[in-house]
């Protein structure tokens, strides 16, 4: 008689799940290393970033209600959540779901320039650049700038960790802070500049991202240009009027 070998269900569905796990990862892999799956990944975090954005420049303008306002809305935002979550928990997700976005963000646009100038690897006789916008062309090094601007940010108001004297910086006194920071115009000049990257940036990037996801046509692509823009002049406006409004004696 020969040797009947048994089947263990059990281990064959393990190995078909492990089976249709890989494939399904292969094809994230493969769709990733295309153009179109690195416009698609730009384009999903470029929506969590422009979310994150609005909201923060909506947050940042309660400072005009005064002091009791904004310092009690940045307490709001660490005990958001409580009892589920712990102190800050929930704001510290947001962090690292906006870290990852970023990281995606920026990686797949300096892959997707690279594969750009190795699809095209000898220059034009005749310079010709089919982004016509100086928002399109100034796309990369305004992202260059952006990324200098988030990460002094990070270390100037979020902790407090330069442009400060010894004691200044006081946590969680987001008006006291804020006024102390923007009375150095340097400081509030570099903050105007970046916010004029991140205009520019915002009224190409968001109509591209508009592009990407197939939500233009014919019929709307005017508006959706013009409604880029609004968004972008908006986002300026109301982020700019916080160093402006501190450099001119409003908010003391």
């Amino acid at each position: 008689m020969q040797n009947v070998r048994k089947l263990n269900p059990a281990a064959h569905l393990d190995r078909g799940a492990m089976t249709r796990g890989v494939i399904v990862s292969n094809r994230v892999m493969a769709f990733w290393h295309t153009m179109i799956g690195k416009k698609v990944v730009m384009a999903v975090t470029g929506v969590v970033l422009i979310g994150f954005v609005i909201g923060h420049m909506f947050g940042n303008l309660k400072i005009f209600s005064g002091p009791s306002e904004i310092n009690a809305y940045s307490r709001f935002l660490r005990e958001v959540g409580w009892p589920e979550l712990g102190y800050g928990q929930l704001l510290w997700l947001v962090r690292i779901v906006l870290f990852v976005c970023v990281t995606l963000h920026i990686t797949a646009a300096i892959q997707l320039t690279r594969m750009s100038w190795a699809a095209r690897p000898i220059g034009y006789t005749a310079k010709r650049d089919i982004e016509t916008t100086w928002a399109a062309r100034t796309m990369r090094w305004g992202g260059v700038l952006l990324v200098a601007f988030v990460i002094f940010h990070l270390l100037h108001l979020t902790g407090g960790v330069v442009g400060f004297g010894p004691g200044q910086f006081q946590h969680l006194a987001v008006y006291q802070n804020v006024v102390a920071a923007f009375a150095i115009w340097p400081v509030a000049l570099f903050y105007i500049v970046a916010m004029g990257a991140l205009c520019l940036h915002l009224s190409h990037g968001i109509w591209s991202m508009l592009q990407t996801l197939g939500w233009n046509t014919a019929r709307n692509e005017a508006t959706l240009k013009i409604l880029s823009q609004i968004i972008a002049i908006v986002v300026f406006v109301g982020f700019t009027s916080v160093p402006v409004a501190v450099l001119a004696g409003w908010l003391r």
